[in-house]
């Protein structure tokens, strides 16, 4: 767990202080970025496999 989420979680009844929130923010982005670029890598392989498999398909039915 980060420090900054052991100094201050969200369901704390303080207010957070203007860096304390902006820290939390960009950790938060962060974790959002990195989320979504394996996400992104995720629908590639995804999707290389299935296009592998109709090649694959196409070329078995040329064969016969």
């Amino acid at each position: 767990m980060n420090e900054i989420y052991k100094r201050y979680r969200l369901s704390s009844n303080e207010e957070p202080s203007d860096e304390m929130l902006h820290e939390l923010m960009e950790d938060f982005a962060l974790e959002a970025q990195q989320s979504s670029a394996h996400a992104a890598s995720e629908k590639r392989r995804r999707l290389q496999a299935v296009a592998d498999e109709i090649k694959a398909w196409r070329m078995e039915q040329s064969a016969s």
